[in-house]
């Protein structure tokens, strides 16, 4: 008779199947291929159509491209062309004074709806309105305001104020900030609902503390909250910045560049170059200068997001 308390043998354990990870390439394959279709556009519209741009800006193209090249000859009539000058002049003034004041009266605004007023949602609409609506309708909407025969000057001086003067869109000194007036009106409204969800997301610990050690107000904004929405400003800089490189809507509507020349743009230049003129390699040219401000512009939010990280 066997052995009964013989010890069965136990089975090794099969060591599991090596599954080797898939390639870099193979992983998140789903979402790559719903991304595909925005990638090649990308490609092939923007980054084409610039490159195409960039190339026959160097020819003496005129209704039709074609391959004469002529060197910088397209950007040296451009930068001595007295109303590409003005252009360049005037989107610099209105860049600078409305990154200035959009920002200032952006972050204004959200900080007196981050106190939890009252109606605040009331608020917050009315003052993002005027971004719902389009450029045209806004110059259109301060034509009118400005218009000296039945605008604010006609009101003011209606009340008895007869010497009252106030037609910025009549006067070639000054249009450009009567179009000014009308961008800040319409931008300030977004710029207030970034702000106002960067200081939403400002720990309440932080307040209290800051009230704790006797820091005033004003010195918390300046000293605390604000470095910690360096990616809020950032990015509200940057959508600010974009907008203005390409103003058009705005001073088609509002003057349709006069008086004159006076309230010209570059976005402008460009399109009367390329539609009215029929000077292809001219417009080409403006608008490769137009894809330099861009790339100046990005260049310093790239530094500011990634250039100051050390590598963990």
């Amino acid at each position: 008779m066997a052995d009964m308390s013989q010890s069965t043998p136990t089975r090794e354990a099969s060591p599991a199947p090596s599954s080797k990870p898939p390639l870099r390439i193979f992983r998140n394959l789903n979402a790559k291929l719903a991304a595909t279709p925005m990638i090649l556009t990308a490609l092939v519209i923007f980054v084409g159509c610039s490159v195409w741009t960039i190339v026959y800006s160097f020819t003496n193209s005129r209704l039709l491209p074609k391959t004469n090249f002529v060197g910088f000859d397209q950007y040296e009539r451009l930068w001595s062309t007295k109303r590409w000058m003005i252009a360049v002049e005037n989107v610099a003034i209105y860049g600078i004074l409305s990154l200035i004041f959009t920002m200032i009266i952006g972050f204004f605004l959200a900080t007196l709806l981050d106190r939890k007023i009252r109606f605040e949602d009331t608020f917050r609409t009315i003052f993002l309105y005027p971004f719902a609506l389009s450029f045209i309708v806004t110059g259109l909407v301060w034509q009118w305001i400005l218009n000296p025969e039945f605008g604010v000057q006609k009101i003011v001086r209606s009340l008895g104020w007869e010497s009252f003067t106030f037609d910025p869109l009549f006067n070639a000194e000054i249009v450009i900030y009567g179009i000014l007036i009308a961008g800040l009106w319409q931008g300030t409204g977004l710029v207030m609902v970034i702000m106002l969800a960067g200081l939403r997301g400002i720990p309440e610990d932080i307040w209290k503390a800051a009230k704790v050690d006797g820091i005033g107000t004003a010195k918390t904004y300046t000293h605390i909250i604000l470095p910690m929405m360096k990616p809020v400003l950032v990015t509200a800089l940057v959508l600010i910045s974009a907008g203005i490189v390409k103003v058009y809507d705005l001073v088609v509507a509002q003057t349709a560049g006069g008086p004159g020349i006076a309230s010209d743009v570059p976005a402008k230049y460009v399109y009367d170059s390329l539609f009215q003129r029929q000077n292809l390699g001219q417009g080409f040219a403006a608008s490769t200068m137009m894809l330099v401000m861009v790339v100046i512009i990005l260049i310093p939010y790239f530094y500011l997001q990634y250039g100051g990280k050390k590598a963990k």
